[in-house]
Order: C-alpha cells, then sequence, then structure tokens
C-alpha cells in the first residue's frame, strides 16, 4: 500500500545532488588532441570539395568555350556552301556540269543545318552546367580566350603529396592517434565525485553526503587490450590507404602529362599538316570541277574533309586545356 508514495514508508527519502567524473589526465589531452584533429579532418575535406567545385567550373567554362567556337565556325561554312553554290549553277549553265549537280549543295547545307542543331543543343548543356555550378554569372559572354596553365612535369610530381585527398589523410592519421592514446589512457584508473543533499522523514534528521567513485581497470586483456588494437589497425588502414591513393594520384598525374602532350602533338600537326593539305586539296578539286576534269561528289568530299579538321582542331584544344586545367588544379596550384 506504501508504493508509489512519498511519504508513508519511514525509509523513504528524497535525494538531490550533483556528480562529476574527472578521467585522468592522459585520457583529457587524447580527447583534446581528437577533437583537435576532428576539426583538422572537416577543414581537409572542405579544401577536397573546394578543389573539386573549382574543377568543375573550370571544364564547364572550357567546354562552353569550345562549343561557342564549333558554333562560330558555321558563318564561313555557310558562306562558302553558297560560293559553291553559286560556282555549280555556272558550271550547270555552261553544259560542264549535270543538273543533279544542283540538288548536292542543297544536300550539303541541310547537314550542316543538322550539325549546327546539335551544336546548339550542345552549347544550351554546357550552359546548363556552368550554371549549376557557378548561379545566374554563367548567362553573362564568356571573356577572354582560357588561361595558359604553365605545367612543369617535374614539379608536379614533387607537389604531389600536397594534392588535398593526399593532405586530407594526414588529418585522418592525426585523429586515429589521439584515439589511440585514448584507447591506452584506459587503462589508467578515473575517479569521480558527488555531493548530494538527502530529505528523510520527520523523525530522522536530514543528511548532506560526499561520495567518491574510482575505476578498476581491471581484466584489461579482455577489455581495454582488444579497444587498442581494434584502434591500432584503423591507424595501419588509414595509412595503407594513403598510399594506395597516393599511388593513384601518380598514376593519374603521369597519365595526364602523357595524354596532355600526345594532345599537344596532335593539336600541332593538325595545325601545321592535316589543316593546309586539307584546304589545299579542296582549292585543286575546286579548280579540276571548275575545268570540267573532276566531279562535285569529288570537291563535296574534300570540303567535308576541311570541315572535320577544323572542328578535330577545336575538339584537340579543348582536350589539351582541360587536361591541362586538371592538372594545374590537382597539383599545379599548390606548386606556384
Amino acid at each position: 500500500m506504501d508504493a508509489g508514495h512519498l511519504k508513508r514508508d519511514f525509509m523513504t527519502m528524497q535525494k538531490v545532488g550533483v556528480m562529476q567524473e574527472f578521467p585522468n589526465a592522459d585520457k583529457r589531452r587524447a580527447r583534446v588532441e581528437a577533437a583537435s584533429a576532428e576539426i583538422e579532418v572537416a577543414e581537409a575535406q572542405s579544401r577536397v570539395a573546394r578543389l573539386k567545385v573549382r574543377r568543375e567550373v573550370a571544364l564547364a567554362w572550357l567546354n562552353r568555350y569550345a562549343q561557342e567556337r564549333k558554333l562560330a565556325l558555321f558563318d564561313d561554312l555557310e558562306r562558302e556552301n553558297r560560293l559553291l553554290a553559286t560556282a555549280v549553277r555556272a558550271q550547270i549553265a555552261s553544259g560542264r556540269a549535270q543538273p543533279a549537280d544542283a540538288v548536292m549543295p542543297k544536300q550539303e547545307a541541310a547537314q550542316l543545318a543538322d550539325r549546327h542543331d546539335d551544336l546548339v543543343r550542345d552549347l544550351a548543356k554546357a550552359n546548363a552546367e556552368l550554371r549549376r555550378l557557378i548561379g545566374p554569372a554563367a548567362d553573362e559572354p564568356l571573356a577572354g580566350d582560357p588561361p595558359a596553365f604553365n605545367l612543369d612535369a617535374g614539379t608536379l610530381r614533387q607537389h604531389l603529396h600536397h594534392h588535398p585527398e593526399i593532405a586530407a589523410f594526414g588529418a585522418a592519421t592525426h585523429k586515429a592517434e589521439a584515439e589511440v592514446r585514448e584507447a591506452v589512457a584506459m587503462k589508467k584508473p578515473d575517479w569521480g565525485m558527488e555531493l548530494a543533499y538527502q530529505r528523510r522523514a520527520p523523525q530522522f534528521g536530514d543528511m548532506v553526503s560526499l561520495q567518491f567513485t574510482f575505476d578498476l581497470p581491471l581484466f584489461t586483456k579482455t577489455r581495454q587490450d582488444p579497444n587498442i588494437a581494434a584502434k591500432q589497425q584503423e591507424l595501419a588502414k588509414i595509412d595503407a590507404e594513403r598510399e594506395a591513393m597516393l599511388r593513384d594520384h601518380a598514376n593519374e598525374l603521369d597519365s595526364d602529362l602523357a595524354n596532355y602532350a600526345a594532345l599537344e602533338r596532335q593539336a600541332a600537326r593538325v595545325r601545321q599538316e592535316w589543316f593546309p593539305l586539307a584546304l589545299q586539296k579542296v582549292d585543286l578539286t575546286t579548280a579540276s570541277y571548275k575545268a570540267g576534269k573532276a566531279d562535285l561528289t569529288t570537291v563535296l568530299s574534300a570540303r567535308r574533309d576541311l570541315i572535320e579538321q577544323r572542328f578535330k582542331l577545336i575538339e584537340l584544344d579543348n582536350q589539351r586545356v582541360s587536361t591541362a586545367a586538371r592538372l594545374y588544379f590537382a597539383y599545379g596550384e599548390n606548386a606556384q
């Protein structure tokens, strides 16, 4: 019948107090170091995120720049197509060409229009990607040409370990080391204190108590040692992951440098060899067509080769400068 009542049973009392635990000095120091390392980890992750955003913005800007360059070619292509149509009509009028040849320039113009529509679509996608990254500023016209990234292979390799993703492992290592020290500190006893006031029945006096408690780190082989071993394994795992990522980035750096060198050579070859040869072929086949020594199909084939070389040069330039941007934002910016 006394259940649930605070005064019926003479042994019932009300107790209020404060309690405080005092971890040992090594444990407190390790916890402070772990908290500082946690802040360091967050800052490292923030640097990695900023790097990725900056790189994506650069690549989106370069993609839009390349699409605009391709679209700018169509003014020249349409003008050349009109000149070709005029030449075909003259050849038909002079009897050096068949009337069916008048259809071919129109077919060529229709093909160019299809390609123009594809490029307009690609430009809209490039604008959408840039707008996703930088907001309304993406709708403004692009200013200037792409930057010239100064890349030196030796310098990039020397600063490989400064890559934010690799540097982030340093913060993770500091945190894991602090956690190992905290686990080791669990072998040392902690102590606590409790100050309480007890209100009792009128026939008894009230009480004030002061209590001290101490941990007894017994059975360490089954309690603290497994936790220490787990923390040490976590530290070893971070070191192994850092080494693996360092090798991955070294491989990626070498691959990008090789790709960059190949793109430079290919772009130079298009400018110095392929494009002049394609232009010369167009001039020769056009002259032969006007002289009645070649058919219109040969002229159109030569013009398509020239158009492809123009687009190929823009694409190679875009791939080359995009590769340079990835290298710069990953390794070169820290080197400078």
